[in-house]
């Protein structure tokens, strides 16, 4: 991960970009003590703090010294559209004027919140709105980070996040780095958010030379898998296909290191009369033969443009049927938010004119 030229005090540094060994090597340019390292990062994660000038452990003159060479790195526009089913789409508005999406999404006990790692995406997935931008850019530590921290600004007294899913814009492989540094700040427990690595979740549509990335941060797996055949997977996912044939991505998830409690997530996109009919459940079941997994069908949630259809409900619970009795595990994932267009493969420029939220609305609700 690039350092964010630490040596030079007259650029403004965010705090939020830095992992721990950057901020210890920040601190010491200033030649303070060691623990203001902790101080420092327990400001900016714990107590979601956005102005240096609060840090109130800290000496005022260091506090002054700090606001001139740096910022804590969070968006300033924040807008929230709000589902009828209790979906939170929350989108920042990045430093060049790009918008980040991430979604809030309750089930009963859990609260998850889907998180992007790119502005658009690198793969062309058809069923995908955010494949159909294309990729401008990946995110930088901070706006990965800040929109875990702004969830957590708009949750009421009585929620909590029990769940963290990398399942948003863009794919999270494509940007690993300032992913693998945003999941140990989630999990570190001193001074981040202290977060089982067991309940956070990275999805990836199949770069199979890096999925040893994922086994060595130690989260759970998920691999959008949508397709039965090669020719398939070309036509639905081709730039994925490039990357990866079927064979081989499904070859890497059998080399897979699974602990004795994990399991593959395959997320199969159900899309009418392409992939959902008997044929391609049979042969899912052969193509998972063996596998330690559980299967994610996830209906097609449909976007302005698209070639796709969402399958009809008695389609998607045969399909289901078909995959059950051949002994997989198999759930139908509910589509949320999709009237705010927050459902999977709808996260992209399709958003509404709602009126951004202001920091201090978001304050109070905390």
């Amino acid at each position: 991960m690039a350092n964010p030229s630490l040596s030079h005090l007259n650029t403004t540094v965010h705090l939020l970009a830095l992992t721990e060994l950057q901020m210890a090597r920040f601190v010491r340019t200033h030649r303070w003590p060691s623990y203001r390292t902790t101080q420092i990062l327990r400001w900016i994660y714990q107590r979601r703090l956005r102005t240096i000038m609060d840090m109130t452990d800290l000496p005022m003159q260091d506090r002054v010294a700090l606001s001139q060479s740096a910022a804590i790195g969070r968006s300033e526009k924040v807008t929230v559209l709000r589902s009828q089913d209790g979906t939170r789409k929350v989108l920042l508005t990045l430093e060049d004027g790009m918008t980040v999406e991430s979604v809030l999404i309750p089930d009963d006990t859990r609260l998850t919140l889907c998180v992007s790692t790119q502005v658009g995406c690198m793969l062309d997935c058809g069923f995908c709105l955010t494949g159909q931008m294309g990729l401008k850019r990946n995110l930088k530590l901070n706006e990965i980070i800040d929109q875990v921290l702004t969830a957590q600004d708009l949750l009421m007294s009585e929620e909590h996040i029990t769940n963290l899913v990398f399942m948003g814009m863009g794919e999270p492989l494509a940007n690993v780095e300032a992913l693998k540094a945003a999941v140990a700040a989630f999990t570190n427990k001193p001074w981040g958010l202290g977060w089982s690595r067991r309940r956070i979740t990275v999805s990836t549509a199949g770069l199979a030379s890096r999925l040893s990335e994922i086994a060595a941060i130690g989260v759970n797996l998920a691999v959008s898998l949508n397709a039965t055949t090669e020719e398939q997977r070309r036509d639905l996912m081709p730039a994925a296909s490039n990357i990866a044939s079927l064979k081989s991505l499904l070859a890497a998830c059998r080399r897979y290191p699974l602990a004795p409690h994990q399991r593959l997530t395959f997320e199969y996109v159900l899309l009418a009369g392409v992939n959902d009919l008997p044929a391609d459940a049979r042969r899912l079941v052969q193509l998972l033969k063996s596998l330690r997994c559980k299967v994610n069908l996830i209906p097609f949630n449909e976007f302005p443009g698209s070639r796709f259809h969402r399958p009809p409900d008695k389609d998607v619970v045969r399909f289901q049927s078909d995959l059950r009795k051949a002994g997989l595990d198999v759930y139908v994932r509910r589509s949320r938010g999709r009237d705010v267009y927050g459902a999977c493969g709808q996260l992209g420029e399709v958003s509404g004119n709602q009126p951004p939220v202001t920091l201090t609305a978001i304050e109070t609700r905390c």
